[in-house]
């Protein structure tokens, strides 16, 4: 028999938080963070990094675990989730994937192959340094003459994504995206439930214009501040993620706090209508409409745990469905 998997996603802010302790706790599970911000340590507003009085009990895996400057990429997430995995089967629980990174996730439930990552980052480097000598633009504009597809569902500030993509084609002369779409056509390896939660757009908007003031309020600023006093600059992958980025340019005088939570609502919304995207394109998921459901999180609890009957341990959860 297959493993039992449970994947929880959706754009952000959309709710995922609260949900997906409510429902570790209704199937007997454990959490593990598909998110490629909550992963570092000290950067805990600008992430909305759940906080351990929040975690109800439920153990989490990939949160709050590595240094600002240490790598942190879809291989990686690979290692570390199989192993936070194994440990929650160990432990008799059922794994809960959670987060909003889709590529993070497609990599994990279809064990998607990246044998090119050969541990030789001369290529990396090049790149990178061709990145801060050009522009993340003209970076893009090389990705997309080898692998317009990748190009078109990569953004050019995520020059993360961009740098290996085009580390995978110069390594194997094979675009990033036709081996991602040949590995997609994998059967995955896991009893999988892969559900996204989404709610309206005008409502889903509302709710990141007002999170990010939120965070504003608790204190984003000084911890950026902070960020910076460590050594943490912008050159790190970490410091390029939304809230961060922004927040640096308005501490080096490039803007003004004004014009920086502008740009956060912004982008943060544009960089949820690419979440939407994603997983328009993913195989096998339910849509969990929270307006559908009246917004009430026990009625969206339950409709997950409906889809779940009969498809993870027979409906045999052992956790306390009570919220």
């Amino acid at each position: 028999m297959k493993d039992p998997l449970i994947i929880l996603t959706g754009p952000t802010a959309s709710g995922k938080t609260s949900l997906s302790i409510a429902l570790a706790k209704a199937v007997g599970g454990e959490i593990i963070s598909a998110d490629s911000m909550q992963v570092y340590k000290y950067m805990d507003i600008g992430s909305a990094k759940v906080r351990p009085e929040e975690m109800g009990g439920i153990p989490h895996y990939l949160v709050d675990v590595l240094e600002p400057d240490e790598e942190f990429h879809v291989v990686r997430f690979q290692e570390m989730a199989k192993g936070a995995m194994k440990r929650i089967r160990d432990n008799g629980h059922i794994p809960i994937v959670v987060g909003g990174t889709g590529f993070y996730i497609q990599a994990l439930l279809y064990d998607i192959d990246f044998t090119a990552d050969d541990g030789d980052t001369g290529v990396r480097k090049e790149l990178a340094s061709y990145e801060r000598g050009h522009g993340a633009a003209a970076l893009h504009r090389r990705l997309r003459s080898v692998d317009p597809a990748s190009a078109d569902q990569i953004h050019p500030n995520n020059v993360k994504r961009v740098i290996r993509a085009l580390e995978f084609y110069e390594k194997t002369g094979t675009p990033i995206s036709e081996h991602n779409a040949r590995e997609r056509e994998k059967t995955s390896p896991y009893d999988f439930a892969y559900f996204v939660l989404n709610d309206e757009r005008s409502r889903l908007y509302e709710r990141i214009n007002g999170r990010v003031d939120d965070m504003v309020e608790e204190g984003l600023v000084e911890e950026v501040r902070a960020l910076k006093s460590k050594g943490y600059g912008r050159e790190l992958v970490s410091m390029q993620g939304l809230g961060y980025k922004e927040i640096l340019d308005y501490l080096d005088g490039m803007c003004t706090l004004e014009e920086a939570v502008y740009q956060i609502k912004r982008d943060t919304r544009h960089f949820a209508k690419r979440q939407i995207t994603w997983f328009k394109r993913e195989r096998d998921v339910v849509w969990i409409d929270k307006s559908a459901c009246r917004y009430e999180e026990k009625e969206i609890l339950n409709t997950i745990l409906k889809h779940l009957e009969g498809v993870l341990c027979s409906g045999d959860y052992s956790g306390d469905p009570g919220l």
